[in-house]
């Protein structure tokens, strides 16, 4: 896990500055197995990596309730089913993701406006 306060996707700062955790689970292996009637034991086809998932978790900051809106607007938007790049200070980079899910967890006020906590959850699809 690693915390960022400059998280990027497709090169666009869209989460603010605020701190944001992000964790990189592992990559799953996809195998075929095959058995045949009458042979004990199976054939197993190693078929390589697959998927994995990241979770990204943090806060929207905005100056005003419209202001927020526009910016959970512009992240929803980004669930479109295309593949995208996360970027994070300190070099961490994620190509070929997937928004799978934004959920919003809770919305408070703040000295300088308003604040939405954030969860996302990534597929990220290829070999990495």
């Amino acid at each position: 896990m690693a915390t960022a306060t400059a998280v990027r996707l497709d090169g666009e700062r869209i989460f603010g500055g605020g701190l944001v955790e992000i964790k990189a689970g592992s990559g799953r292996r996809e195998a075929v197995e095959k058995s045949a009637a009458g042979l004990d034991g199976v054939v197993s086809i190693d078929m390589g990596l697959r998927s994995r998932k990241l979770r990204q978790a943090g806060e929207l900051r905005a100056a005003s309730r419209a202001d927020l809106d526009s910016r959970l607007a512009a992240v929803s938007a980004l669930m479109d089913g295309k593949t995208h790049k996360l970027s994070a200070d300190g070099g961490q980079e994620f190509e070929n993701v997937r928004m799978d899910s934004f959920e919003v967890n809770g919305e408070r006020p703040s000295g300088g406006g308003v604040v939405a906590d954030y969860k996302i959850i990534y597929t990220q699809l290829r070999q990495f």
